[in-house]
């Protein structure tokens, strides 16, 4: 249930007027609580019908409308870090009709989007880069004698990570005109927001403090000793009520804690600050979920909402029939049973324990769980250290977040052929949260890399299979599988490990062999029935069952390779690099993800965009099998 705000409610609601920023600003300060309190429920509604990112939104309706009331958007540049937080941004800034179009295919993408408006001017979808985005456009800026706020907004998960502080100490060298708000919905230091923390945030964004700040910095510059001594007596201060001492060794002015959720004073401390210039970071604290009750209570559950589905008649299930497992949940169920086994096992996660099945291990062996937070490099090297000590680390990462630690994957594990397992989740196309998290490159970007061993399992059962053929290989694994639930296969309870490289024949045909990697195997099963085709579940992209493709390629007449994975570099590359060494001379057809950034829309519609469906894939056999003029049994 949404808190109630007393409020004397306008005949038009306030949110109803507002069509831009421009509008926002022509609204009296006193009716901007009303326009937070109809802006969270339209949130709820909008969200409630697509789905998507929810807590970190309405933790952040007051700094939002405080930062377009103050600011010249979008000639001020806002950037928001991640993007969660971004819909109520989207909504004051044009979009509020269509928000019920989000994360559809056609609509609004889930994270700011540089070509779907002028007021997204970064577009973003992992973590830590706002920093260095918008201190790019003030050197930027700066060039073109442009004048204008630079303004990022990061939570307190995305600041942890290297790259933030990279560009901290940079803007720190620079000296100019950036503003960085540290929203932090830690709850552990909301108590530290109380009156006196309060008045030295709101003193040290006032004018007269900072002018006799910098005044006092230019008399006294010409007796250093009394400087420094100075100097240190304001470091002291702003470390006994704050913990700003850090920002302030790195060049920047820092003004909190402030009250995230006061809009008046929101909007006072950032009209003070916009007369500043020079590096400043504004602390304020938020409640993730801010004014919806099961949200507050359950910030980390109601990170994001699924869509409210209207209530329907219950359907009788027949008893002890448990619902399939998704291949997160299989990789923790695996993980726990392995852990009880072997004690040299741990597990490392960046900040995604929870969506990486996680969370059973994490309570059931706590001493060896490791959430390193929105740090992906350092997860890698962490877990290269623990190699060097005979541990088995299982380092549980998204694809699309383990590009970020890929120098770390290269130089500190498979170079030194270390003994660490990947488990990567989120491979292939995940969907509503669109190109920022789909994992379309992992096999590209991981078969090339040596003394690496590169599995993709077909089902729940392979799944188990190739995570403990990684744990018993001496060496870099990885093994990847896609988002959501498989196809319903019964997990084997041995769970043994399989020969290293060798596929399976999962169908005998003629003509057409087609060699599945992963999530395609099934489509390729459904295609195949169509021609009477043959399947291979190569299990194995590096290294290749290379027999099993020799004898597929002397036996038909044409091979097909499909992977959920950019066809460039991918499985299917790695195929047509053997059967060129080998000398075959057979037609070959490589399927699998375009060469572009395909938008979001539910996975199943946008394999079948690309032809990765089964009818996808039987018309382009079909097609092929007409150009190289073979004959082939079609139904």
């Amino acid at each position: 249930m949404l808190e109630e705000i007393p409020a004397t409610r306008p005949e038009t609601p306030l949110l109803d007027q507002i069509e831009s920023p421009e509008d926002l600003k022509r609204l009296d300060l006193s009716q901007l609580d009303e326009l937070a309190r109809e802006l969270r429920l339209f949130l709820l509604y909008s969200v409630g019908q697509t789905g998507g990112h929810f807590g970190a939104g309405l933790g952040v309706v007051e700094l939002t409308i405080a930062l377009h009331y103050v600011f010249d958007t979008p000639t001020d540049r806002l950037v928001w870090d991640v993007g969660h937080q971004a819909y109520p941004h989207k909504i004051l800034t044009g979009r509020r009709e269509r928000m019920l179009t989000m994360r559809q295919s056609g609509g609004l993408a889930a994270f700011p989007n540089r070509n779907e408006s002028e007021y997204d001017t970064f577009g973003v979808g992992h973590s830590s880069t706002s920093i260095s985005a918008v201190l790019g456009m003030l050197v930027a800026g700066r060039m073109q004698d442009k004048d204008r706020h630079n303004i990022a907004v990061i939570g307190d998960g995305a600041m942890t990570a290297g790259m933030a502080f990279e560009a901290l100490n940079h803007a720190g060298h620079i000296d100019d005109n950036i503003l960085v708000i540290l929203n932090d919905n830690n709850m552990s230091i909301s108590n530290n927001v109380g009156g006196l923390s309060s008045y030295f945030a709101r003193m040290w964004a006032s004018k007269p403090y900072n002018f006799i700040r910098k005044g006092s910095k230019q008399v006294l510059s010409r007796i250093p000793p009394v400087l420094k001594a100075a100097h240190r007596a304001e470091e002291y201060m702003k470390g006994m009520v704050s913990p700003g001492t850090l920002f302030e060794e790195i060049g920047f002015n820092y003004i909190g804690l402030i009250d995230g959720h006061d809009t008046e004073r929101l909007v006072e401390i950032l009209s003070n600050i916009k007369t500043l210039r020079g590096p400043k970071l504004l602390h304020i604290v938020t409640q993730k979920g801010k004014g919806y009750l099961e949200s507050e209570n359950d910030p980390f559950g109601m990170h994001a909402l699924s869509k409210i589905a209207p209530k329907a008649k219950p359907v009788s299930k027949p008893e002890n029939v448990k619902p399939a497992p998704t291949y997160s949940q299989v990789f923790g169920q695996w993980l726990c049973k392995m852990a009880e086994q072997d004690d040299s096992i741990v597990g490392i996660t960046p900040a995604m324990g929870e969506g990486s099945g996680m969370r059973e291990f994490s309570e059931r062996f706590p001493e060896r769980f490791h959430d390193v937070a929105i740090a992906e490099q350092h997860a890698v090297t962490f877990a290269a250290g623990m190699a060097c000590e005979s541990l088995k680390p299982v380092v549980a990462i998204y694809s699309t977040f383990l590009q970020r630690a890929y120098d770390q994957l290269i130089h500190d594990v498979a170079l030194q052929n270390l003994d660490v397992l990947f488990a990567i989740d989120r491979a292939g196309l995940v969907g509503e949260d669109g190109p920022t998290h789909a994992g379309s490159f992992d096999l590209s970007f991981l078969r090339c890399i040596p003394n690496m061993l590169v599995m993709a399992p077909s089902n729940e059962d392979e799944t188990c299979k190739l995570l403990t053929t990684g744990y018993a290989y001496s060496g870099p694994a990885a093994v990847r599988y896609p988002r959501g639930k498989g196809p319903g296969v019964v997990i084997d309870p041995a769970m043994e490990a399989v020969e290293i490289g060798k596929g399976v024949l999962r169908r005998k045909g003629r003509t057409v062999a087609i060699l599945a990697f992963g999530s395609m195997v099934q489509t390729a099963m459904e295609a195949a029935e169509q021609i009477d085709a043959t399947v291979a579940d190569m299990r194995f992209v590096k290294p290749l069952d290379e027999e099993l493709i020799g004898d597929l390629a002397t036996s038909h007449q044409l091979v097909v390779s499909i992977e959920e994975n950019t066809v460039l570099g991918g499985a299917g590359s790695a195929i047509n690099e053997y059967l060129l060494y080998a000398n075959y001379s057979i037609p070959v057809l490589n399927l699998g993800l375009p060469d572009r950034f395909l938008d979001h829309g539910k996975i199943a519609d946008m394999l079948a965009e690309v032809g990765l469906d089964a009818s996808g894939v039987l018309q382009a056999i079909k097609q092929k099998l007409a150009a190289c003029k073979i004959q082939s049994k079609v139904s």
